[in-house]
């Protein structure tokens, strides 16, 4: 009983401590992104288990926290609210030239990480964007201005 009640902790801290890290997806997280959430899920596995190294209690622990996030996607799409709280809403870095120097600095985002998303859909320069905006799974979506 003691590995699904540190199973639901440990799955609901890690989903907290990954919304407060960052909303950067896999291909812009830095190595050290990696390496916090990989560790964090490693340490909390080994809670979940504790001195129980049994296979079972393992395995248990695993199918609970997949369990949890199954749980938590259906409740996602079944409560809107439920998903903007734990997904976020997208947010503007950039409209009509102009930084959201606050929405940046909270986001920790800098302007090489707009123009590298930029330069992947072959905008080369800043006055070529109209928006980019921080989506909620992390990823950057960039806008061109009308020619």
């Amino acid at each position: 009983m003691y590995t699904i009640v540190h199973a639901i902790c440990g799955y609901f801290f890690l989903l907290l401590v990954v919304r407060v890290l960052s909303r950067r997806p896999g291909a812009q997280m830095t190595p050290f992104d990696f390496v916090i959430v990989f560790l964090i899920g490693g340490v909390i596995i080994l809670a979940t288990v504790g001195n129980d190294r049994s296979e079972t209690n393992c395995t248990l622990g695993i199918i609970v926290i997949g369990l949890m996030h199954r749980m938590v996607s259906g409740l996602k799409v079944r409560f809107p609210r439920f998903g903007l709280w734990i997904d976020g809403v997208p947010l503007v870095a950039l409209q009509d030239d102009q930084w959201q120097t606050e929405i940046m600095r909270e986001m920790r985002l800098d302007d090489m990480d707009i123009m590298a998303s930029a330069r992947t859909k072959g905008i080369k320069s800043l006055d070529k964007i109209r928006y980019a905006i921080l989506e909620r799974n992390g990823a950057i979506s960039i806008i061109k201005k009308e020619q």
